[in-house]
């Protein structure tokens, strides 16, 4: 392994690991988000607390967690469409486990999409359209995220052949992705699921 390729994994990593939701939110009302809600470092808890503006911001900044080491990073280091989605592998993982929070963070979904968007745009699209439909008509974000992650992949083979050498790979984030809402998946079956929309005070974090 080349000291190129290393400092574009170890550079990702950081990238991914900036704890965008937490930063913000600490910024704009005191609060620590790791203790709030549902305490997860996404755009979605964030949104309870500082609302849709701020909570698209920072959802878009965690996309680009993603789209920046397969658009600008992995080319330099020169790694195909296998080698890009390891390397996005490396922000999502970043993103879920930043060493700025204490290892917390949010669930990959943004990030992941970034990894895809830079890959395979138009499976990307169909995915977040996938995310909002089922979004606007159960409530649910969790339940969008997981169908949305489990047609990515289908999405990917037909509308991107040449991104087909990864799809090993963006099965694996998939499957990562809906690993990482099993709590939710819990909570879905047990009824006790929070939909969204719902914004108001801080209050207690959620066992998971």
């Amino acid at each position: 392994m080349n000291a190129g390729l290393i400092g574009a994994i170890v550079a990702t990593y950081f990238i991914g690991a900036i704890p965008t939701s937490y930063l913000v939110v600490r910024a704009a009302k005191g609060i620590d988000l790791r203790t709030t809600g549902s305490g997860n470092l996404g755009a979605t808890n964030a949104f309870r607390q500082v609302g849709w503006p701020l909570a698209i911001a920072i959802g878009l900044f965690d996309v680009l967690k993603g789209v920046i080491p397969v658009v600008l990073i992995a080319p330099r280091v020169g790694l195909g469409s296998v080698g890009s989605v390891l390397l996005g592998t490396v922000a999502v993982i970043g993103h879920v486990f930043s060493v700025f929070v204490g290892f917390k963070g949010g669930k990959g979904v943004a990030t992941g999409g970034g990894v895809v968007l830079g890959l395979a745009p138009w499976a990307w699209v169909i995915a977040v359209a996938t995310w909002a439909v089922i979004t606007r008509l159960t409530g649910f974000v969790s339940l969008g995220s997981i169908v949305g992650a489990l047609l990515l992949p289908v999405a990917v083979w037909f509308l991107h052949p040449a991104a087909r050498p990864a799809l090993p790979l963006i099965i694996a984030l998939c499957v990562a992705i809906v690993w990482f809402h099993r709590a939710n998946i819990k909570r879905l079956l047990n009824g006790t699921e929070s939909r969204f929309g719902r914004r108001g005070q801080p209050v207690p974090l959620v066992p998971s």
